[in-house]
């Protein structure tokens, strides 16, 4: 009884991510070394998007997905239509904080491979051609979103929270409104850190990490903390849409787009690190 107990306990306590998946990037199937272990089981944390209506690419604009595409709608631009306002998931109520952080991460992981995109929502996938003046990752099709397009999207699927998607706005945001009731929640400042080590004794996993570049002062980049979840152990990972200029443990280029990637302390992540934001507790 006591073994049947112990391998009870052990699905209980961890879920991988898989691991594999094919990248459109040169064609090659990337295998990333790294995974996230849950404290929960994702069918307990996110059921309503694995199998419910919330989960649904379709609803995931405030149109309906037979205006996606149509230039002349007001509610359609450059970076395709704006979210859906999701409101709070009832399985949601009464649970922890660390429940909570855990959904955050469910939610984000659903979207790992799709591409870098300067869009609103994952999976708009424009036809080639699509006008879209921004230079770069923008300007090709497929589905994808952009780092705080991302992080403000996985918050409000996941728990029907909502912030800027602006990069600069998302970074100073000091509350975030809860969807359906307006209700403003104060949000938890985290000043720069030293170290790596440091970083990972501070944070907590579904933290939002915003980075500097290298030429400017102003925040650029804003990645989700996924620390001591991570796998393998020993180094945190983070959750971001990034462009193909991270390696990964084993040297291997990770393609563009929403994947894990390691916070090492010599990468650009921890060296610019500026500050993070915490929504989910205090």
């Amino acid at each position: 009884m006591g073994g049947l107990v112990s391998s009870l306990l052990l699905v209980l306590l961890l879920v991988i991510v898989p691991v594999g998946f094919a990248a459109d990037n040169g064609g090659a199937d990337y295998q990333s070394p790294y995974g996230v272990k849950l404290p929960w089981p994702i069918p307990e944390l996110i059921p309503d998007l694995l199998e419910g209506k919330r989960g649904e690419a379709a609803r995931e604009a405030k149109l309906p997905e037979s205006e996606w595409y149509s230039h002349s709608h007001p509610w359609v631009g450059p970076w395709g239509p704006l979210p859906h306002k999701y409101k709070p998931p009832k399985l949601a109520e009464g649970k922890s904080d660390d429940w909570k952080r855990a959904r955050i991460i469910a939610t984000a992981l659903r979207f790992i491979g799709y591409h870098y995109r300067h869009h609103y929502i994952p999976d708009w996938d424009p036809p080639p051609g699509w006008y879209n003046p921004k230079p770069g990752g923008t300007r090709h099709d497929g589905r994808g979103v952009d780092c705080s397009n991302f992080t403000s999207f996985v918050y409000n699927q996941g728990l029907g929270i909502r912030f800027s998607s602006d990069i600069h706005k998302q970074a100073a945001i000091e509350t975030v409104t809860v969807n359906g009731t307006e209700q403003e929640l104060p949000v938890r400042l985290i000043p720069r850190q030293d170290s790596v080590e440091a970083w990972a004794r501070v944070l907590k996993p579904g933290d939002l990490l915003f980075i500097r570049p290298r030429s400017s002062e102003t925040v650029s980049h804003v990645v989700i903390w996924i620390g001591q979840w991570g796998m393998p152990g020993g180094r945190p990972l983070i959750l971001d849409s990034h462009g193909a200029d991270v390696r990964d443990e084993n040297g291997a280029l990770i393609p563009d787009g929403i994947h894990l990637r390691p916070f090492r302390s010599d990468s650009w992540y921890a060296t610019r690190a500026d500050h993070a934001i915490r929504i989910v507790g205090q």
